[in-house]
């Protein structure tokens, strides 16, 4: 298939790239950024600079490269994670998955694609109970105040793509990503990494958050299986061990050889942080990919965290 790649650059686009150009597909992908081009090129793309706020930019790119399927990787989200401006870190994310979205749907309208399959987030469930969400449950409705916006982002994209009636539309729910070109990896700038190494990122109260986490080629091979053998609705894309966040950081930091991480007040982090940080730290869900296993035929490289920490990082 032709398959239209928005967000080619990123951690998981480069991944996608490789695998799909290896499943035979032809793919044309996305750049924000022209110094970016030549690797993607090197991968087997065609790649194209696009600036996917720019409605007249997509259609042209879309229609030019007459694809069967749309991809939706677009983000903003580089860096560190850091809870006191997550807000304005946030911003450009939220627009790329609202207004991002509807250009890539009308463009794709335009075009006569056939599916399409976007990026939506599992570490927002619903929180009225801690045991494991499945697609039936619906991304959490009532945020804290300071995460509303972004969580009506993700809201707005898994709504728009999966209500469309002219194809088929895909969201897929990741988990937290790990492993090579991630924020979460061996390289010596990953930004999450230089936090748990710098003992910046803490077990916020208990711990008792529970995070899904996915393998970044993982993660690529359920979007690559989503493109080929997807239907209409949402997928999650997780390992088969959720864990509170107690229970993984120490073993993170353990793998890269940093000190345990601090603990540190869930009150003093709401004052400084905000509910949204929190929330996330303590009251987050972990999720189940039967769905995808049964319906996509998935398979994980990496079933556990505690495998791909230890094999997977680098």
């Amino acid at each position: 298939m032709k398959i239209f790649l928005a967000g080619a650059s990123g951690a998981i686009g480069t991944q996608l790239v490789s695998q799909l150009v290896a499943r035979g597909h032809e793919v044309v992908g996305t750049t924000r950024t022209p110094a970016k081009l030549g690797a993607l090129r090197a991968l087997g793309a065609e790649a194209v600079v696009v600036d996917a706020l720019d409605p007249e930019s997509v259609a042209e790119a879309v229609a030019r490269a007459e694809p069967e399927v749309v991809v939706h990787q677009l983000t903003a989200l580089s860096g560190p994670l850091d809870f006191r401006h997550a807000k304005q870190m946030a911003a450009a994310t939220d627009r790329l998955r609202t207004e991002g979205t509807d250009h890539l749907l009308a463009a794709a309208r335009a075009a006569g694609v056939r599916k399409i399959v976007a990026q939506s987030n599992a570490l927002w469930m619903q929180r009225t109970t801690m045991r494991l969400a499945d697609e039936t449950e619906q991304i959490e409705p009532d945020p804290p105040a300071d995460l509303r916006t972004s969580v009506a982002a993700l809201r707005h994209l898994e709504a728009a793509v999966t209500s469309i009636s002219w194809a088929d539309g895909i969201a897929l729910r990741y988990g937290g990503f790990y492993g090579p070109g991630t924020s979460l990896s061996a390289a010596p700038d990953a930004g999450m990494t230089q936090q748990i190494r710098q003992r910046k990122f803490p077990i916020v109260g208990g711990g008792t958050g529970v995070w899904s986490m996915v393998h970044i080629a993982d993660a690529a091979s359920a979007t690559v299986a989503a493109v080929e053998r997807g239907t209409t609705g949402v997928y999650h894309v997780a390992d088969d061990d959720p864990a509170a966040i107690a229970v993984w950081l120490p073993e993170l930091a353990r793998v890269l050889g940093a000190p345990p991480p601090r603990r540190v007040p869930a009150w003093l982090v709401r004052l400084v942080a905000g509910k949204g940080a929190v929330s996330l730290m303590t009251q987050a869900r972990g999720v189940t990919s039967d769905k995808a296993k049964r319906e996509l035929g998935w398979t994980l490289r990496y079933p556990s965290w505690r495998t791909g920490f230890r094999d997977g990082m680098a």
